[in-house]
C-alpha cells in the first residue's frame, strides 16, 4: 500500500511542473499592435480566426494610435467593437471591463460597442460601466433613455459613415445581417436627384465590391443575397458581385462618373460649384483603399472601409473631369 501511494506521489510531483510550464504558456500575454496598420489587418481576418480575448486589447491600440479622434474615421472600430461584444453574449461583461483603463475621449467605443451589439439585453450592460465612465454620462443616458438609436436602426442615407460600422461588425462577426444593410443602401446608388445620395450609393458600391472581390466568403454571401433581394437593387448588385469576380472594379467609377455627368447635364447648380464634394457627405472611403483599388492591389489584406471624408483622393476618386 505504502509503495502505491509512494508511486502516486512521484508521479504527481512530475506532473505538476508540466502543468504548471503548459498553463505558463498558454497564457502567454500576446505581443501588443505595433501600428494602426497591423490593427486593421487583424480586424481584416478576425473572423476567420477570432480571438476575442484580444479585443480589450485592440481597443485600447484605437486609443492609443488616436485613432477616435476624428468621428469620420472611427466608424471601423466602432462597429467591430460592438460585433466582438455581440458575438460573445457569455463574455461580454468581461470584455469590456478589460477594455478599461481608456481615455475619457476614447470611452465612446465602449458606449456604442455595448448599444450596437445587439444583446438583448445591452442596457443591463451599459449601466454596470456608467459609474466608470462620469465624463460621458450625458452620452450613456441618451443611449438607456433617450431617441438615441442603435445600429439597426441607423440610416446610411442620412449619415454614410453607417456604412463604416456595419462593415465594422461584420469583420467582427462575418453574419450576413450587416452586408444585408449595407447591400440595402445600393438603392442610393440609382438616385437621379440628389448628388450626395448618389455618392453614397456609389461609395456602397464600390466598398461591396472591393471587400468582396478578396474574400469569397463574401462574395458567395452576396450572390445568396442577391437571390431575395429587393427588386430595386437587383442590378446594381448584380454589378457589384461582376466587378468582385472580374476584379474589373473601375467601372463601379464609371458607372458612378456617367451617373453625375447625367445629374450635369441637368444643370445641377452642386454639380457646377465643386464645393460640393467637401459637403456631400462622408464618402467612407480612405486614402490607402483607393489607391489600392486603383492599382489593383488587392492583396494587401487591408480593410477597405477606414473612414473617409478626411481623404482627398477619395472624393478626388469619384470627382467627374471639367
Amino acid at each position: 500500500m505504502r509503495s502505491i501511494i509512494a508511486i502516486l506521489s512521484f508521479a504527481l510531483i512530475l506532473f505538476l511542473p508540466g502543468s504548471v510550464f503548459a498553463k505558463r504558456i498558454k497564457e502567454r500575454p500576446v505581443k501588443p499592435f505595433a501600428n494602426s496598420a497591423e490593427l486593421l489587418k487583424w480586424i481584416n481576418d478576425y473572423r476567420h480566426h477570432p480571438e476575442p480575448q484580444r479585443v480589450p486589447d485592440a481597443v485600447k491600440a484605437v486609443s492609443a494610435f488616436g485613432l477616435m479622434k476624428d468621428p469620420d474615421q472611427s466608424g471601423i472600430y466602432i462597429g467591430f467593437t460592438a460585433g466582438a461584444i455581440g458575438a460573445n453574449p457569455d463574455i461580454a461583461e468581461k470584455l469590456v471591463t478589460k477594455m478599461f483603463p481608456l481615455r475619457p475621449e476614447d470611452q465612446v467605443i465602449i458606449i456604442k460597442g455595448i448599444a450596437y451589439s445587439g444583446l438583448p439585453k445591452w442596457r443591463l450592460l451599459m449601466k454596470k460601466f456608467v459609474e466608470r465612465m462620469p465624463a460621458r454620462k450625458d452620452l450613456i443616458e441618451k443611449f438607456l433613455y433617450g431617441d438615441k438609436p442603435i445600429l439597426t436602426a441607423l440610416s446610411i442615407e442620412k449619415d454614410p459613415t453607417v456604412i463604416d460600422l456595419n462593415w465594422g461588425y461584420y469583420f467582427a462577426t462575418g453574419w450576413e445581417a450587416p452586408i444585408r444593410r449595407i447591400v440595402a443602401s445600393l438603392a442610393l446608388s440609382l438616385d437621379k436627384d440628389k448628388v450626395d445620395t448618389l455618392t453614397t450609393g456609389a461609395m456602397a458600391k464600390w466598398t461591396l465590391a472591393q471587400n468582396a472581390s478578396r474574400d469569397n466568403d463574401l462574395l458567395m454571401m452576396l450572390k445568396k443575397i442577391s437571390n431575395d433581394s429587393d427588386p430595386k437593387i437587383r442590378k446594381p448588385l448584380a454589378e457589384v458581385i461582376d466587378a468582385s469576380e472580374t476584379l474589373e472594379l473601375s467601372q463601379l467609377r464609371k458607372d458612378a462618373l456617367a451617373s453625375i455627368e447625367e445629374l450635369k447635364a441637368k444643370g445641377s447648380e452642386k454639380l457646377r460649384n465643386y464645393n460640393w464634394w467637401g459637403q456631400a457627405g462622408q464618402t467612407v472611403l480612405a486614402l490607402g483603399c483607393v489607391a489600392a483599388g486603383a492599382l489593383g492591389q488587392v492583396e494587401f489584406g487591408i480593410p477597405c472601409v477606414v473612414g473617409g471624408a478626411a481623404s482627398t483622393a477619395a472624393l478626388n476618386y469619384f470627382k467627374p473631369t471639367q
